[in-house]
């Protein structure tokens, strides 16, 4: 967690009074959870290290492990049962303090990214592979223009991050542009730059939304 927190995941600083306040990419709590459970639910007996990949915009935390039988993902997006794959392990940590109940770990990541303002993590599992992804709120203007977006369309997507969603015709009045311009930059922003999911055909009553929002 020093490592990471000192190193590779950057802090906005912003003072209040003379208190000087830190607010980093990705909430302490929650990669803290995912750190702890990756410890906790990993198959040691495949010699695999639990592994923690930064990039630009995400983070992921990935061990080696099982689900238990019949759960999936959905599963621990619930409130459930602990049955961790190391139950030693798993209680040494609660008795030590680490681990404040049991079974609440994966909610508790959900509501540390929703009240850091970041998006909710993605939690994946394929055969023996465990992982959580975190990803920034990387919808900003100076992420958006490396993206080769064109001004119209950062302004669109700034809109849509403030709004929840936009129509044609919100396009059409913000940019000042035509339908045609309107549909052709928002189809982009759909299908070449994956950024805005659609609602409904082209047309009247069509809304934008941001992925995953």
């Amino acid at each position: 967690m020093d490592l990471l927190f000192t190193k590779y995941i950057k802090a906005e600083i912003s003072y209040e009074g003379i208190i000087r306040i830190e607010r980093f990419e990705y909430p302490k709590e929650a990669a803290r959870e995912a750190l702890l459970n990756a410890i906790a639910h990993k198959d040691y007996s495949g010699f695999v290290p639990i592994q923690i990949s930064v990039y630009s915009d995400k983070i992921i935390f990935w061990n080696e492990g099982q689900l238990p039988e019949s759960w999936t993902v959905k599963t621990l997006l619930e409130k459930h049962a602990s049955r961790p794959y190391n139950p030693d392990i798993a209680n040494a940590l609660f008795r030590s303090g680490y681990i404040e109940s049991w079974g609440r770990g994966t909610i508790k990541i959900i509501k540390e990214c929703k009240q850091a303002g970041i998006p909710e993590p993605v939690f994946s599992y394929d055969s023996s592979d465990i992982s959580v992804e975190f990803r920034k709120d990387i919808y900003n203007e100076k992420y958006l223009h490396s993206l080769d977006l064109n001004e119209r369309q950062v302004k669109a997507v700034l809109y849509v991050k403030k709004n929840g969603k936009i129509t044609n015709s919100d396009y059409q009045s913000l940019n000042d542009v035509s339908k045609a311009t309107a549909t052709r930059d928002l189809t982009e922003l759909v299908e070449k730059y994956s950024i805005l999911q659609r609602t409904g055909d082209i047309g009247a009553g069509t809304h934008y939304f941001l992925i995953g929002s």
